[in-house]
């Protein structure tokens, strides 16, 4: 079994996870890792929604796949794009770390606490729209790079504060950096945030077969709500939006928001739903949001 995955820290440390997990679950299976340099790894200087887009961090390892070099590969769930082409699936969504967001600093405990004019590194629009409308007297700055790389920038003094997704904190043992975890109210994750995804050809059965004990039904209930919703309203780097799903029983938790980058519009809303259907409850989301003002902010985007 190869697993093809980006060189990252973090994305290693993932691929590592998973090949432990099989190796777990298959003693007598080798398990090897290819890892491969994607273009989202190469174009640092640009915003993602610039050049492209998340689906710059996949294009590489799906190749591999069509070329039968590598059987699956691993990704972050939110670096999915939120249209999958025909020739591929997920095969299993696993647990979720935590899916908020993260708060690093080395002068200051929160957000509230950063002065009028202070820098806050992020390279996310659905970051930048909620920073805007919380707190429109800081400053907003692009920040690219793997994780050790953004965290080098925020100790060189580049910016004052920077916002991470805390589960790629946790997992490289770097939880100790974030200063403040950040409410769902004071930052709404993005959709898939915190959770890892095994990829595969749709052709080859077998692959899911045998990731299926990897597969966690909850999270990829609330992933697959999130998502939808996304997806239905064209989700995609260009788009502010977040989506966060909660599992209380066997309902979800569906919320949602769409703005414009500068934060000057936004629309919120939430729904709850079985979870035996979570993209119909995505899509219902979508709905909601587009009738209450979410189709002039995308018609906004778009002009």
């Amino acid at each position: 079994m190869i697993i093809a995955t980006r060189e990252s820290r973090l994305a290693l440390w993932q691929a590592e996870h998973v090949r432990t997990l099989l190796q777990q679950l298959y003693p007598s299976c080798q398990v090897d890792l290819l890892g491969m340099t994607t273009r989202g790894d190469q174009i640092l200087d640009r915003p993602l929604a610039k050049v492209g887009g998340k689906g710059l961090f996949v294009k590489e390892l799906e190749t591999a796949l069509l070329e039968g070099v590598a059987d699956i590969a691993v990704h972050s769930m939110k670096d999915v794009p939120m249209q999958m082409e025909a020739a591929f699936t997920l095969v299993a969504i696993g647990p979720r770390e935590v899916s908020e967001d993260a708060f690093i600093s080395n002068k200051y405990a929160s957000l509230d606490e950063l002065p009028p004019g202070a820098v806050v590194g992020t390279s996310s629009l659905r970051r930048e729209s909620q920073l805007h409308a919380r707190f429109p007297y800081l400053a907003v700055s692009p920040l690219r790079g793997n994780l050790d790389t953004r965290l080098r920038k925020l100790d060189e003094g580049q910016f004052d504060a920077i916002i991470l997704a805390a589960a790629g904190l946790k997992r490289l043992g770097l939880g100790a950096r974030i200063r403040a975890v950040l409410t769902a109210e004071e930052s709404l994750p993005a959709p898939g945030q915190g959770a890892l995804g095994i990829e595969a050809l749709m052709n080859r059965p077998e692959i899911a077969a045998w990731m299926a004990p990897l597969h966690d039904a909850r999270t990829a209930a609330c992933v697959l709500a999130e998502r939808a919703m996304a997806r239905a309203l064209g989700g995609s780097c260009d788009v502010p939006l977040g989506a966060y799903a909660k599992m209380r029983d066997d309902v979800i938790w569906l919320r949602g928001f769409v703005a414009t980058p500068d934060g000057t519009r936004m629309t919120h809303a939430e729904l709850s739903g079985a979870m035996a259907h979570p993209e119909a409850l995505g899509q219902q989301l979508a709905d909601t949001l587009r009738g209450a003002g979410a189709e002039a902010i995308l018609a906004s985007l778009d002009a």
